[in-house]
């Protein structure tokens, strides 16, 4: 592989936390009373990558847009807190293993369109702590992943890196970077692009 760094993507490259945040979620939501807006796994498939505000435009239309940020950032509270709780056996196969063996030759770093505190979670959850370099998500910068991933390279002085991710929005967030992406085929998305592609993570070490 000729990158020096490796960004990741967090659901659909490292784990899959649809049914938990689904389950987070709801807990709120049963909390204010919104049961009718319940969501399940499935349908957070296609809304996983994109920005929170994307997000809760589709899943609470009844709400005035301030009011919807508003609502999934509680939602949001709700669903780190289970994810603390619970042993969050969602990693992919051989992640912290692929992640511990790519540390000792690349620099990484994770890029997520999440809200703070759901990079650390991931992290602490799957063992990748003592291996990733730094993160930065949605909720550190409110700009496009795209720009959060230029927004880390210049803070870590990364010349050299490619994004591993699933989604078109990753794609589009590579070609925004201007970096190559390696496209997680495991994951959720069918994008238009990639350089590489991997049908496991552990592919990567073969690249």
């Amino acid at each position: 592989m000729q990158y020096q760094s490796l960004i990741f993507d967090i659901d659909g490259t490292l784990w899959d936390s649809r049914a938990l945040v689904a389950e987070g979620y709801n807990r709120q939501l049963r909390k204010e009373g919104l049961d009718h807006l319940a969501i399940t796994a499935e349908e957070l498939r296609p809304l996983f990558g994109k920005p929170l505000p994307e997000i809760a435009e589709v899943l609470f239309t009844e709400f005035a847009p301030a009011e919807r940020v508003a609502l999934i950032d509680r939602c949001t509270v709700s669903q780190n807190q289970l994810l603390q709780e619970d042993p969050c056996h969602i990693g992919y196969p051989q992640v912290q293993e692929t992640i511990a063996a790519l540390s000792r030759k690349y620099r990484l770093f994770i890029v997520s369109n999440s809200n703070q505190g759901y990079p650390e979670l991931c992290m602490e959850k799957l063992g990748l702590t003592p291996y990733i370099e730094d993160h930065l998500c949605f909720g550190d910068t409110g700009t496009s992943k795209g720009q959060t991933i230029r927004t880390l390279m210049a803070k870590n002085h990364i010349e050299n890196a490619a994004y591993v991710g699933d989604t078109q929005g990753d794609y589009e967030a590579t070609l925004e970077a201007q970096i190559p992406f390696i496209w997680a085929s495991y994951g959720f998305g069918q994008p238009q692009g990639y350089a590489h592609k991997i049908q496991t993570i552990s592919q990567l070490l073969e690249l």
